[in-house]
């Protein structure tokens, strides 16, 4: 398998610079400061590319895992809430909180939060995030 790359690039100090990133061979590109991090500023920031990242993996581990289950999904939609917080020591992310629904024929709800959270702790992105506590909320859509 590939190894995948992206690129970031900042200019000046941390308060006034700028900077932008890039995903892969140029999929997107955007721009990030201060204010986009730590304000509401526009551009996006590292905290909105790791919860797109999320979102993304897990959407794909949750059909995976509910298809090997024989319940393909119709479809599933996932929002990661990545969590960034001032401590003593400088800045962490304690904590994301994953909402899935997914429409999945057959399946009654209690197998569906366990394939749910069966996913979760299966999706490479949770795992390497793992320094963060990860919620799920998870919705059977009908």
């Amino acid at each position: 398998m590939p190894d995948r790359t992206s690129t970031a690039v900042w200019e000046g100090d941390v308060a006034q610079g700028r900077g932008t990133m890039k995903i892969g061979a140029g999929a997107w590109e955007g721009p990030y400061s201060f204010k986009s991090r730590f304000e509401d500023g526009a551009g996006t920031n590292p905290e909105e590319l790791i919860a797109a990242a999320h979102a993304g993996c897990y959407s794909m581990a949750l059909s995976s895992a509910l298809g090997k289950a024989g319940h393909p999904p119709r479809r599933v939609a996932t929002k990661a809430h990545v969590a960034l917080e001032k401590t003593a020591e400088g800045f962490r992310i304690p904590r994301i909180r994953l909402e899935t629904a997914a429409t999945v024929p057959g399946i009654d709800d209690a197998r569906f939060q366990e394939i749910a959270e069966q996913a979760k702790q299966n999706c490479p992105v949770s795992k390497v995030l793992s320094g963060a506590e990860i919620t799920l909320e998870a919705k059977l859509e009908h």
